[in-house]
């Protein structure tokens, strides 16, 4: 398998980089960092873990994957994708056991890119992806309706029935202060970009407030009034402590091959999710900014992060479109812009994290409802109508399977149901004609012991009953089989035909082959099939159906002229 060479896009990005590209760059990341540091800490926090690790990701993950990637314009970090999963994962088997999977999930995704699997990804189908996506998205959104409302839970369960439980069981301990705050928060968050730019110039630098995001917005807002009026709802530092000033400590976590076992299939989930998200979003910017990446280089980049940031306290991370989206729309031009994002959250943590311990959480869940909703492809589902049935079934299968049990079941699901959707359509395509005198005048006459039949398609696995079919109503002496427009042959098609060989010579009836060609010629080469149509005479296999008529007409000929020839020495006898 050949190797994929490792180059970073930053080495041709910096070709005739200048000044005004820096500027350009350095404004870009200053935006971007401004926009990850409360989904940072927002992704962490509903993933079970503190918020320091998201930031730590930011950060880390955020400089590697800017600096080792294979798009210009990727701004990687935690993901909302990950939260359901990251969850479970906590909750089954600790934060150790997610540092050992995040990393060997880091070597699979690197693995994936050296080997240049990037491509493979696209074969995912997208009534898959969407299905996945809906599904975690909701998941998000019922997992901050604990904060949201305030609800006194002291641990969330991660399966579906048991967070509605949870629920349930606690509605009565909503408290209307942290509702409220998460309200107002929801509400600024969603009519600050939507609102603001209306204004026009009835507000003095409403062009320019606008591109403040309105997540920084609310939490701004909600930290102060949580402040100064002293609101008793839940704080970062009432429930975690506040957040380290200080650099993140490196550390090896236990490792045991019988904790390695139990973590092979979230290890897998990690590595495929995070490859899928992150060559999604590189697609998605590359359609912007009318450029190219190089899907492998950014595998192997997403594989070093993900194997170097869990060592520093962080969680798995991947591109993220709504950061990635607005580096673009700030004027990022290289991967410069995701190291100076990197960078700027660093120079926030080491400076202002005490001011972090006042931001109540459930603004952060009101960001994060907003983030779910954003994140999912809803009007997918009122589209749903203009579809066949398989594909309903793949979407809607998907997505409940996530919902209801996880995002590994639902994607096996929905694969094997694309595969089988693929393969019955393949077969429906592949189709057999019989040749008539109309259209080969050579057939007059000839119905009863010759007939020749065209085969289109595929003749695979899936599609071997029209041989079987064939088989079933064979001519007294001579079968025509032009397979000029097969374009696909498989092992257990060659069979079949292997099957039809002997079956005719069984019956005593000559079968003559036409118009094998590429693919199917090399597979009938290296299973023996070829030598098995020509082990009576070479002119078993011609290059085309006029060529197979007519030596079937020879051998008619031939056959008929056999009993004049014998007819005297009989006589004289």
């Amino acid at each position: 398998m050949p190797i994929a060479r490792f180059r970073p896009r930053l080495f041709d990005a910096m070709h005739g980089y200048g000044r005004a590209d820096f500027g350009r760059d350095f404004g870009a990341g200053l935006t971007v960092a401004v926009v990850a540091l409360p989904l940072a800490m927002a992704f962490a926090i509903a993933s079970g873990l503190k918020p320091e690790a998201g930031i730590f990701t930011t950060i880390i993950a955020g400089f590697l994957i800017a600096l080792l990637g294979g798009s210009r314009v990727q701004i990687g970090g935690p993901a909302g994708a990950f939260i359901v999963i990251v969850y479970g994962i906590v909750e089954r088997y600790g934060v150790g056991n997610l540092i050992i999977a995040t990393a060997l999930s880091g070597v699979m995704l690197f693995l994936m890119g050296l080997f240049k699997l990037g491509t493979l990804v696209r074969f995912i189908p997208i009534a898959v992806i969407i299905g996945f996506t809906n599904g975690i998205a909701v998941l998000i959104a019922l997992s901050q309706v604990k904060d949201f409302f305030g609800l006194r839970i002291e641990k969330m369960p991660s399966d579906f029935f048991g967070i509605l439980g949870a629920l349930w069981t606690h509605w009565d301990t909503v408290n209307p202060w942290a509702l409220g705050v998460a309200a107002v928060s929801l509400l600024i968050v969603i009519g600050w970009q939507r609102w603001m730019p209306a204004l026009g110039p009835k507000v003095q630098f409403s062009g320019k407030l606008s591109t403040v995001p309105g997540s920084i917005v609310a939490l701004v807002l909600a930290t102060a009034a949580v402040g100064l009026f002293a609101l008793p709802v839940e704080t970062i530092g009432s429930r975690f402590g506040g957040i380290p000033a200080a650099l993140p400590e490196f550390r090896l976590p236990g490792f045991s091959w019988e904790s390695a076992r139990f973590l092979l299939m979230p290890t897998i989930t990690l590595a495929l999710l995070g490859a899928i998200e992150s060559l999604l979003c590189a697609r998605v910017a590359d359609g912007v900014i009318g450029d190219r990446h190089d899907p492998n280089q950014e595998l192997m980049a997403q594989g070093v992060a993900n194997f170097v940031t869990p060592l520093f306290g962080g969680m798995p991370a991947t591109g993220t479109i709504a950061r990635t989206m607005t580096n673009v729309k700030s004027g990022a031009r290289t991967p410069v812009a995701g190291m100076v994002h990197a960078l700027a959250l660093l120079v926030v943590i080491l400076v202002a994290a005490p001011l972090a311990s006042s931001i109540p959480l459930a603004t952060l869940a009101a960001i994060l409802m907003y983030v779910a909703w954003n994140m999912g492809e809803w009007h997918e589902f009122t589209h749903l109508k203009n579809y066949r049935m398989p594909y309903r079934v793949t979407l809607v299968g998907v997505f409940l399977l996530t919902v209801i049990f996880d995002l590994t079941v639902a994607v096996e699901f929905g694969i094997l149901a694309a595969c089988v959707t693929f393969i019955y359509r393949i077969s429906n395509l592949t189709r057999s004609e019989r040749l008539t005198a109309s259209k080969h005048s050579a057939l007059a006459g000839h119905e009863g012991q010759m007939q020749a039949w065209r085969l289109y398609g595929a003749l695979f696995f899936g599609a071997t009953r029209l041989v079987e079919e064939l088989e079933d109503d064979l001519p007294s002496q001579v079968l025509v089989l032009d397979l000029k427009n097969v374009i696909y042959l498989d092992s257990t098609g060659a069979e079949a035909l292997e099957n039809l060989v002997r079956t005719c010579r069984k019956q005593g009836v000559r079968l003559i082959v036409s118009g094998l060609m590429n693919q199917p010629l090399d597979i009938a080469s290296r299973t023996g099939l070829l030598a098995l149509f020509t082990q009576h005479s070479a002119a078993d296999v011609q290059p085309d159906v006029a060529a197979a008529i007519d030596a079937a007409l020879a051998d008619l000929a031939g056959a008929a002229s056999s009993p004049e020839d014998t007819a005297p020495d009989h006589g004289s006898a």
